[in-house]
């Protein structure tokens, strides 16, 4: 397990509860037990197949295996996939036979909420868990989109965020968590997912601008960056 202090996940605290931020996309709360993941978009790739846009058919089997590893690291009590796990109302019933039991398998043994999304509103057809609008556990609240209104302690997704920042003239761009210790939005778990930058309107009044944090996805690590570095596009 990635324990605190190991370069491989930054620590954060979100309304008071510890939090791990996993390279891998993931969220996790030792004290809870909850491991959080948003926006697999599972099945993306055969939802544009059904539209005309033929892409490789391998995004599920590749989100799969990532959460099958990040599952197996942490061991959690309670995952809770935080909408849009789905990239459309369908795509759990088009799910390969052989996938789905991968699935049904990770989520033996404990609890699993599927957090409704925009994409997916209704429970995935013919999977275990439960479907929720919202979840309460602790100080938290997980919801997918976020809530201008919300009190401290909401992990949303939805957003998709990535940060941006120049170094020595280089640019750099990756995937991140986006927090003010007040909130998290979680970056897209998806293999097929894109990604809007965190000084994008779309995030605005959600952060204290004086206390964001990207914490930037790299290859082995996880950089908290603050927001004073960040840099639009």
């Amino acid at each position: 397990m990635f324990l605190p202090g190991e370069p491989h996940a930054a620590e954060i605290s979100v309304a008071g509860e510890a939090a791990l931020c996993d390279r891998r996309g993931a969220l996790y709360f030792p004290d809870l037990g909850i491991l959080c993941v948003s926006d697999l978009h599972l099945e993306k790739g055969s939802s544009l197949a059904r539209r005309g846009m033929l892409v490789p058919p391998y995004d599920t089997a590749a989100t799969l295996l990532r959460l099958q590893a990040v599952i197996d690291h942490y061991r959690p009590k309670t995952v809770v996939s935080l909408g849009d796990s789905f990239h459309d109302g369908e795509g759990a019933s088009r799910l390969p036979s052989q996938m789905r039991l991968d699935l049904s398998a990770l989520m033996a043994g404990r609890d699993w909420f599927w957090v409704s999304g925009n994409h997916d509103p209704q429970p995935p057809a013919g999977l275990p868990g439960d479907t929720v609008e919202t979840l309460a556990a602790g100080r938290l609240t997980f919801r997918h989109e976020p809530s201008k209104k919300s009190d401290p302690g909401e992990i949303a997704g939805h957003l998709h965020p990535c940060a941006r920042i120049v170094q020595r003239g280089r640019s750099v761009r990756r995937r991140c968590f986006a927090s003010d210790g007040l909130r998290v939005v979680m970056p897209a778990f998806g293999a097929y997912t894109g990604s809007l930058n965190v000084l994008d309107r779309a995030y605005a009044g959600l952060f204290n601008a004086d206390g964001l944090f990207a914490y930037m996805i790299g290859a082995s690590k996880v950089f908290a960056i603050s927001g004073a570095m960040l840099r639009p596009g």
